[in-house]
């Protein structure tokens, strides 16, 4: 069985290439050679020969490097020299001659694994690798489980439908997805519900998009704020159109269970962010304004002290997953006691500066470097203030392009507070319309 991992290599590929080519960590056979094979270049100049093939096609400067993916296999399976061979195949096979690429393969640790690095850009025709879900799954893992099989190895099945990494991010880290919001939204629309029809228009009051019909295939609901519909039947079990017609028909049969005193809550972030009022040196309550004021009031909406009987709306709910981004951005606000646009560009300007004036000093530094004066550490110090400075910058960026964003959605939130108000007042009725 092969397990493949691939990454992306934004900045240093020849480091990447001195890793897989350490001789340390592969082994040396029997004719003097070690387990490492070049693929249209040469393993002593294959960073030069990379980056001239870069130069050629006038693309030295894309965000994309380089890729290194680790082929590994399970302990027992292959010999060394059996990997190798599988990996080197495995790489022909994937590049089909247009990529320049070093093998190597390590047995350092517990299991043997082959380390593939290869250019981005083709020594062919110039055109760039693309590396998305169709390349890993259809040829990547696709290439892994059918050289396992010609060779009797074992084969890793899919289990399961693949998500987007960031779905699966967001979910390891137990942060909402979009996906589960809609299920949220779903569940309370069927608790409102009685038929088909009535459930769709609870799904519409809270502002989603329904495309159903004798014309369309799959029912698919777009949550509001988005521009892509979600298949019903891609949610999971409970959530396909048979599953939701099975919980109304239940609805009207099952007795009704006494409604709860407290509402769940709909999510459960890490911590509610606390900020601390009172100023050390007069011991008043700061009273916030501006900037800061509309960055509180949304960090209360994405993270409020105790449950809340009306949900934020679905656009607010989606942005939880950048809570701990939004902090940063207040904290830097409070920082500086930013209130409004005009002092936050002021601050942007003067780290601009602050940046331009380190690079220009270590510009120098580097000059009297190459004229072999010993200013390593001199260097060192000012790569290193300029990170958290760099930091702020983005972040300031960051908080320009988000003022509109959160400006809205306490908008949206406003609206949807009126609109329970409205809903509250009305007479309660309960439909008992025949299936549709």
């Amino acid at each position: 069985m092969a397990y493949d991992k691939i990454i992306v290599v934004r900045a240093r590929l020849d480091n990447r290439i001195r890793y897989a080519l350490n001789e340390a960590k592969t082994q040396r056979l029997e004719n003097g050679h070690v387990l490492q094979t070049a693929i249209n270049c040469q393993l002593d100049t294959a960073f030069r020969d990379m980056q001239e093939t870069k130069r050629r096609w006038d693309k030295e400067n894309r965000p994309a490097q380089g890729y290194h993916i680790i082929h590994s296999f399970s302990p027992g399976e292959v010999t060394p020299e059996q990997a190798h061979r599988l990996s080197v195949e495995f790489a022909e096979r994937l590049l089909q001659g247009r990529f320049e690429a070093v093998v190597a393969t390590h047995i350092d640790h517990g299991h043997i694994h082959a380390h593939i690095v290869f250019n981005s850009v083709s020594c062919v025709d110039g055109k760039m690798y693309r590396d998305n879900f169709k390349a890993y799954f259809g040829d990547i893992r696709g290439l892994s489980n059918e050289l396992s099989r010609e060779n009797n190895l074992s084969v890793i099945e899919p289990n399961g439908k693949a998500k987007h990494y960031a779905e699966w991010n967001a979910e390891k880290n137990g942060k909402p997805t979009v996906r589960g919001l809609i299920r949220q939204d779903i569940d309370a629309a069927l608790a409102d519900a009685f038929t088909r029809q009535s459930f769709f228009e609870a799904l519409q009051k809270r502002g989603y998009t329904v495309k159903r019909g004798a014309n369309v295939t799959h029912t698919a609901v777009k949550p509001p704020g988005s521009d892509r519909f979600v298949r019903l039947d891609s949610l999971g079990n409970g959530y396909t159109e048979a599953d939701i017609r099975e919980r109304l028909n239940r609805s009207r049969t099952e007795p009704e269970k006494p409604e709860p005193m407290t509402a769940a809550p709909l999510y459960n972030p890490r911590g509610r962010y606390k900020v601390k009022r009172r100023s050390p040196a007069y011991g008043k309550k700061q009273k916030l304004s501006g900037l800061r004021r509309l960055y509180l009031h949304y960090l209360y909406l994405l993270s409020p002290p105790r449950p809340r009987r009306r949900p934020p709306p679905f656009p607010v709910r989606a942005e939880v997953r950048k809570l701990d981004q939004y902090k940063r951005q207040f904290a830097l606000l409070q920082k500086y006691r930013i209130n409004n646009e005009s002092q936050l560009s002021m601050l942007a300007d003067a780290l601009q500066a602050d940046i331009d004036s380190l690079v220009i000093s270590r510009r120098e530094l580097y000059r009297r470097q190459r004229r072999g004066e010993d200013v390593s550490a001199e260097i060192k110090k000012i790569s290193l203030t300029l990170r958290p400075i760099r930091r702020e910058l983005k972040c300031c960026q960051q908080i320009a392009e988000s003022i509109p964003h959160l400006q809205e959605h306490i908008r949206l939130d406003r609206q949807a507070e009126v609109q329970a108000e409205r809903e509250k007042s009305k007479p309660k009725e309960r439909r008992h319309d025949l299936w549709k």
